[in-house]
């Protein structure tokens, strides 16, 4: 059921849920067109959630995105024309023409680089979390809070059970958004746990659990709401979780026809969902969606002009730089 959100947040919601989806369109078509370096991993069913909470993020929190959270990262404000060049391997994206795409990070936002194994993030972030613990700067309550996005794969490994369990023993203000979309990669829920929900797995590791409607916009913003503001409160570690379909394959390599039938006939699309809500209540969708097209339209433009990394001229160095620049090796 929704609950009731400030339409001006509604209205924010939905502007950056239908940035991750347009935009995400959009690299899909570059992708079959053969312009993307990499593969494309779409975030459609997801965004509800994942805008929700990089929304209610503040500067000085920590987000760490999965493979799925665009709806996360345009919420935060990352650039559109980043990570469209990026994906398209130019040498003015922040990459810099190399690595994969999903790895991009911005640290001004609190964006972090994600490490593509399954649930490692986890730890980076509680390790980002010690290490302003020790400097004095985690402490009080009004606390800079740490964002990690897994999915109910992710929750099946040891790297998120190991460091769901290290921010669980250090109290920290992390909270950790579990996407149950209900398939890992093409394996259902009912191979991958035996619990009845993932949040019951909080109890056990001693955190708080929350539990949403990924499909519903405004209970993924309540909930994000409440369990961010009570890690920001020292109130300890957060787990919130969602339950939503993935509404496309696991990549643009992949079909999905694995996705069981009964699964998608019951499935809601949370965009939609949004937009529906926001247009019975006066909002100009149509307006929105065309202002969103044309900033992606000059952003495509601009990084489909942009040039492809020169090796030759390339130095291949990244953060080393400041050393070699002193004559010094990191």
């Amino acid at each position: 059921m929704s609950q009731a959100i400030d339409q001006d947040l509604r209205i924010q919601h939905c502007q950056a849920m239908l940035r991750a989806r347009r935009l995400e369109d959009r690299l899909r078509s570059l992708y079959y067109r053969g312009e993307v370096a990499g593969g494309v991993y779409l975030g459609k069913g997801q965004e509800a959630f994942s805008a929700a909470h990089g929304l209610t993020l503040r500067d000085g929190d920590l987000f760490a995105p999965a493979i799925r959270d665009m709806g996360g990262r345009m919420a935060r404000g990352e650039s559109m024309l980043n990570a469209l060049r990026v994906h398209l391997g130019r040498a003015t994206g922040s990459m810099r023409g190399r690595d994969g795409n999903v790895h991009r990070s911005d640290f001004a936002k609190g964006i972090l680089p994600m490490i593509s194994h399954l649930g490692t993030m986890v730890a980076t972030v509680a390790g980002a979390l010690l290490a302003r613990r020790l400097r004095g700067d985690l402490s009080g309550t009004d606390l800079p809070v740490g964002l990690c996005s897994l999915g109910d794969g992710a929750m099946g490994t040891g790297a998120a059970h190991e460091g769901i369990n290290l921010v669980a023993v250090e109290r920290l203000p992390v909270v950790i958004m579990v996407a149950n979309n209900q398939l890992a990669y093409s394996t259902t829920n009912d191979r991958s746990f035996a619990c009845r929900d993932l949040v019951d797995r909080a109890l056990g590791y001693g955190i708080a659990g929350h539990s949403c409607n990924g499909e519903d916009p405004d209970d993924c913003l309540a909930t994000a709401q409440r369990a961010i503001a009570a890690a920001r409160a020292g109130e300890g570690p957060q787990m919130v979780v969602a339950r939503m379909l993935r509404l496309t394959g696991h990549g643009e390599h992949d079909d999905a026809t694995y996705t069981p039938p009964e699964l998608m006939a019951q499935a809601k699309d949370c965009v939609e969902v949004a937009c529906t809500r926001l247009q019975e209540s006066g909002v100009d969708i149509d307006a929105m969606t065309a202002e969103i097209d044309a900033a992606i339209d000059a952003a495509v433009e601009q990084a489909l002009g942009d040039p492809s990394p020169d090796p030759d001229h390339e130095d291949w160095c990244a953060y080393s730089e400041r050393w070699l620049d002193q004559g010094l090796r990191p």
